[in-house]
């Protein structure tokens, strides 16, 4: 049976793991983090409520001892602080980085082997240093940005047009949040193209809410979401799992793909169990290409920042 391991135990890295615990199809789920008992006690909840889903999986929860996590499948990465009032971008970056870096270090050394998904902000920077302290193929470290983004873009959609969420089909490009590129022409509602049944005004709208869909969730509650990013994350862990082979958009590595090189940026994927198989390109018109290299840009410029901190 697989084994997952899930670093940080916040809000999202839990319910990660209790997400892939209610499924009921692993054998081991590790929760670790660095804040004594906090860890252990998710994990104790949540095996406590096994009887009642009917699942026996385990979840076991351990404070700093990556020792724990040896010969993971996947390892999930959750681990870093979130931006403070007066933080500047940079601050947050330098922090998170040296988190990332040590994080990773450990995963790797007891899992050589393991699939890394990042969820750690900023998101496409930060699968950026993974990637490098990691030193594995570039295809089994990415992060998950666009699972979650295309999940809001499409759950908007489903209010708007009052249909069900499965009837709807997005594809997403670039970074994550501000620095999302939305691919209205290739978004199908129950095959039908959504520019056919929505206006642009109200394309656009959805659009931006979408951009700016964890902003809303923080000011209504004060805090980052973590149910929709954690089931995003899970949703990736089944794929590569269970050799699906799903097409997911996922911050991923690219080689001369979309005309870019040495850069983590969302792409649409097939994600199975060697991680990501294959980058698949999608013909983009002047504007869409326009917007896609604001994104990289902005990117470019996070991902300059942590070369001159001279982490490596």
């Amino acid at each position: 049976m697989p084994k997952v391991s899930i670093i940080g135990a916040g809000n999202v890295g839990a319910t990660v793991a209790d997400v892939l615990a209610q499924q009921g199809i692993f054998g081991k789920v590790v929760l670790l983090d660095i804040v004594k008992g906090k860890a252990e006690g998710k994990a104790l909840d949540m095996w406590e409520s096994a009887p009642l889903r009917g699942s026996d999986t385990k979840v076991v929860g351990v404070t700093n001892d990556y020792q724990a996590t040896e010969e993971s499948d996947v390892v999930v990465i959750t681990s870093g602080v979130p931006r403070k009032e007066g933080q500047s971008r940079d601050d947050l970056i330098s922090i998170n980085a040296k988190i990332v870096k040590e994080v990773t270090e450990n995963v790797v050394r007891y899992s050589p082997d393991a699939k890394i998904i990042i969820v750690s902000n900023p998101l496409d920077v930060l699968t950026y240093v993974a990637s490098i302290t990691a030193k594995k193929p570039k295809n089994e470290v990415f992060g998950m940005a666009g699972v979650l983004d295309s999940a809001r873009y499409r759950s908007f959609i489903a209010l708007e047009l009052g249909v069900s969420v499965r009837s709807i089909h997005a594809t997403l490009l670039g970074g994550h949040g501000d620095f999302m590129v939305p691919l209205p022409r290739y978004t199908y509602v129950g095959g039908m193209p959504l520019t056919q049944l929505m206006s642009k005004e109200k394309i656009d709208a959805i659009v931006k809410r979408t951009q700016f869909g964890g902003g809303e969730i923080i000011k209504l509650i004060g805090t980052s979401a973590w149910i929709a990013p954690g089931n995003s994350v899970a949703d990736m862990v089944y794929s590569i799992l269970g050799d699906c082979n799903r097409i997911l958009p996922v911050c991923a590595y690219l080689e001369g793909q979309y005309g870019y090189n040495n850069v983590y940026l969302g792409v649409p994927a097939v994600i199975g169990k060697n991680g990501i198989n294959k980058i698949l390109e999608i013909e983009l018109n002047e504007e869409e290409k326009a917007m896609l290299d604001r994104s990289y840009k902005g990117v470019k410029e996070l991902m300059d920042v942590v070369d001159k901190m001279g982490l490596f």
